[in-house]
């Protein structure tokens, strides 16, 4: 079982945030004991707040992200995180770059925990603006993915 989970996207301010916030707040609500944290696989947002419109968008569907800052992904992270969930599949190519040798921590894509297997991918709202289709695709994965941890 995953005790400890990491989300990561390309820039650690809008799909990764967001994933670690539902699914910091569905698990608190369900009792269970997680290590949640996000990142990026780009260097460009480090030490920033996720995207404003990203915050917008999930504080009105009950999430607050205001507390979370970009930081980017690392070697340590393999070590650090029993899994590692990545938006989509360039980020999923960078974060096995990483990979240390010998080093087994699963790296899956988000949506691997989504029931539609048509939709592999979270879009990125920086460049789509679809902030709520993100949300919800992120609700459903995170809710599935606490499923499958029980």
């Amino acid at each position: 079982m995953y005790r400890s989970i990491l989300f990561v996207c390309l820039g650690n301010i809008c799909r990764s945030p967001t994933a670690e916030g539902i699914v910091r707040q569905l698990s608190d609500q369900q009792g269970l004991p997680l290590k949640l944290d996000s990142a990026g696989t780009g260097d460009w947002h480090v030490g920033e707040a996720p995207y404003g419109p990203m915050q917008r968008v999930a504080r009105q569907r009950g999430y607050d992200l205001s507390s979370l800052r970009a930081r980017q992904i690392t070697a340590q992270d393999f070590l650090d995180f029993d899994l590692i969930l990545a938006m989509d599949e360039s980020n999923r190519q960078k974060i096995e770059a990483l990979r240390p040798s010998g080093v087994q921590t699963p790296v899956r894509l988000m949506l691997d925990f989504h029931d539609d297997p048509t939709i592999s991918e979270v879009p990125d709202p920086y460049y789509t603006l679809e902030f709520d289709k993100v949300v919800d695709l992120l609700e459903q994965a995170g809710e599935k993915l606490l499923t499958n941890l029980h």
